[in-house]
């Protein structure tokens, strides 16, 4: 389960999404946690939502396959407070282009 509803967003939303799922690109984050439950990236204000961890994973880096294979690290910072959505952070090794010495 998701959260407060197994899917998030239109149907619309949802297929655009799988598109580019399909067109080859990657969701950084299911590549490094593939079997992660409970990972929310927006939590309604309402019904103390965050503190019970009833959320919805809205926020992503899907990237291409050609840089995916630079990504060191991809996380959800659900600690960081001050929002209804918590960062995400995505992290580089070898930034596409940028030459090693």
């Amino acid at each position: 389960s998701s959260g407060i509803n197994a899917e998030y967003g239109t149907a619309e939303e949802r297929e655009d999404f799988s598109t580019w799922l399909e067109a080859g690109f990657t969701d950084s984050f299911r590549e490094f946690y593939p079997e992660k439950t409970g990972a929310y990236t927006f939590w309604t204000y309402m019904g103390g939502a965050r503190k019970k961890n009833v959320g919805w994973r809205i926020d992503y880096f899907v990237v291409s396959s050609r840089l995916m294979a630079d990504v060191a690290a991809s996380e959800i910072r659900e600690s960081v407070l001050g929002s209804d959505h918590c960062p995400i952070m995505l992290l580089l090794a070898n930034p596409a282009g940028e030459k090693e010495n």
